[in-house]
């Protein structure tokens, strides 16, 4: 009867509201949250892989530098991270290749 989102939710708080309008804002939340979760874990992969590439001057830098960027603009544009976040990354990102080369 209850969706899983929805059972998350009525395991994880105290109190739970008793208006049709009000779960139902808890079940988007909690969908949000798992969604916004899951796009936050890929652009710290993609910028720690990145880095890690960047500290070890491997051959494919350039490539996970962008694909850290693309991801970062991602997580932008859907509203996980903040505009002026993703862009100190990008800079610090691009000034360490700029580095390299």
């Amino acid at each position: 009867m209850w969706s899983l989102a929805f059972r998350i939710i009525l395991r994880r708080t105290q109190r739970v509201a008793n208006i049709k309008s009000a779960l139902k804002r808890m079940r988007q939340n909690e969908k949000r949250r798992l969604r916004s979760r899951a796009v936050r874990s890929q652009v710290r992969t993609a910028v720690k892989q990145a880095r890690a590439a960047l500290g070890a001057k491997s051959l494919d830098v350039a490539a996970l530098v962008a694909e850290a960027i693309q991801r970062l603009d991602k997580a932008v544009t859907k509203g996980v991270i903040h505009k002026n976040t993703a862009a100190r990354k990008k800079s610090a990102l691009a000034r360490r290749l700029a580095a390299l080369s």
